[in-house]
C-alpha cells in the first residue's frame, strides 16, 4: 500500500505539471491574425504582390475593401486591424476616435489622383453647376476643393455623387456625371474613352500621401515587423523585376500592363530611408497634416483639428535592415 502522504506528494506533482503544461500550451498559442485592408489604390499593390510571391508573414491576413472610406470603417468597428489609408482619411479616422498610427508611407501621389470631365466641359470653371462624381471618403472632396478654389468655386457650385472607383467608368458611359475625380487604372480607361484632365496632384505636391494605419492595440502583433519588411521587398522586386511585378498587377485586377504601368507613373514609392525620414517625430508629414486639418475643417469635414499625437510609428523602418535583393 503507497503511504498517504507519498500520495499526496504524487499528486501535488500532477497537478503542478498540469499546471504548467497549460501554461506552456498557452503560451503557444497563436495570436488573432493581423487583419489588413487593401482597397484597389495601386499604391498598395506592395502588398498583394508580396502575398503573391510568398513574402508574407505567417499571422497576416489580406482583405479586399471597396474603398477608403470602406477601410476606414472596418478600422473604426475592429474587423481590421490595420489598412491603406490616405493621409486625411488617417486624419478623419483619428478625429471619429479610432486610435491609429501610421508605420509606413507607401506613396506620394505625383499627378495620379485627377479630375476628369467630358469635352463639353472645357475648364475648371465650366464645372458650375454640373454633376461631379467621386468615392465616398476624404480624398474626392479634396481634390475637387483644391482644383475648384482656382477659379474661386466651391464644393457648393456643383452637384456632388459619391460613386466607388469600380462604378465610376459606367457612369461615365451611362452619362450619369459630367466629371470624376478618380485614379487608375480607372482613370486610363476614362481618358481613352475620351475624358479630358483638367487637374492632377501634380498641382497639390507631397498634399495626399498614403499610408499603412494600424490600430494602436495591434501595435505589438507579432506579424506587423515582418508585414513592413514584405513591402520593401516587394518594392525591391517592382524596382528590379519590373515587367514581372506590373504583369502580375495587372492580371490581380483584370487590367492591361498598360494602365498598370500609367497609374504607377502617377505615384511615388518612398523607400527605406524616405520612411525613416517622412515618419521621424515632427518630420515632413506633421505639417503636412497641420495643412490638412485646416483643409477638413474648412470644408466642414472634420468639427475641431485632429490630435497629431502619436500620428506615426517610426520603430519599424528604423529597426528594419534590408539586403540587396
Amino acid at each position: 500500500m503507497v503511504p498517504v502522504r507519498f500520495a499526496c506528494y504524487r499528486l501535488r506533482i500532477a497537478l503542478v505539471l498540469g499546471l504548467n503544461l497549460s501554461l506552456l500550451l498557452s503560451g503557444c498559442s497563436r495570436p488573432a491574425p493581423l487583419r489588413v485592408g487593401i482597397n484597389p489604390w495601386i499604391g498598395y499593390e506592395t502588398l498583394p504582390l508580396a502575398a503573391q510571391l510568398g513574402w508574407l508573414p505567417e499571422g497576416v491576413e489580406l482583405h479586399a475593401t471597396a474603398s477608403f472610406s470602406a477601410s476606414a470603417q472596418a478600422l473604426a468597428e475592429g474587423t481590421l486591424d490595420a489598412a491603406g489609408l490616405t493621409l486625411e482619411e488617417l486624419l478623419l479616422a483619428r478625429a471619429r476616435g479610432t486610435p491609429l498610427s501610421a508605420v509606413l508611407v507607401f506613396d506620394v501621389s505625383a499627378g495620379a489622383d485627377m479630375l476628369l470631365a467630358r469635352a463639353e466641359v472645357p475648364s475648371i470653371a465650366n464645372l458650375r453647376g454640373r454633376r461631379v462624381g467621386f468615392e465616398s471618403s476624404a480624398l474626392g472632396p479634396l481634390v475637387l476643393s483644391r482644383a475648384l478654389a482656382t477659379v474661386d468655386l466651391t464644393l457648393a457650385d456643383v452637384e456632388r455623387q459619391l460613386i466607388p472607383p469600380e462604378e465610376q467608368f459606367a457612369a461615365w458611359q451611362e452619362g450619369r456625371i459630367d466629371a470624376v475625380v478618380t485614379y487608375g487604372p480607372v482613370a486610363t480607361r476614362l481618358e481613352r474613352a475620351g475624358a479630358r484632365r483638367l487637374f492632377d496632384s501634380r498641382q497639390m505636391p507631397n498634399a495626399i500621401f498614403d499610408v499603412l494605419a494600424v490600430r494602436r492595440e495591434r501595435l505589438d502583433h507579432p506579424a506587423l515587423p515582418g508585414l513592413v519588411e514584405a513591402h520593401f521587398r516587394a518594392l525591391a522586386h517592382l524596382e528590379h523585376n519590373r515587367d514581372d511585378a506590373l504583369y502580375r498587377i495587372a492580371h490581380r485586377h483584370q487590367a492591361t500592363f498598360a494602365e498598370v504601368r500609367d497609374a504607377l507613373a502617377g505615384i511615388t514609392l518612398p523607400d527605406l530611408t524616405g520612411n525613416r525620414d517622412l515618419l521621424r517625430a515632427q518630420g515632413p508629414l506633421y505639417p503636412v497634416a497641420m495643412d490638412l486639418n485646416g483643409l477638413l475643417l474648412a470644408e466642414g469635414l472634420l468639427a475641431a483639428p485632429a490630435d497629431l499625437g502619436s500620428l506615426t510609428d517610426e520603430r519599424f523602418v528604423q529597426s528594419l535592415r534590408m539586403t540587396a535583393p
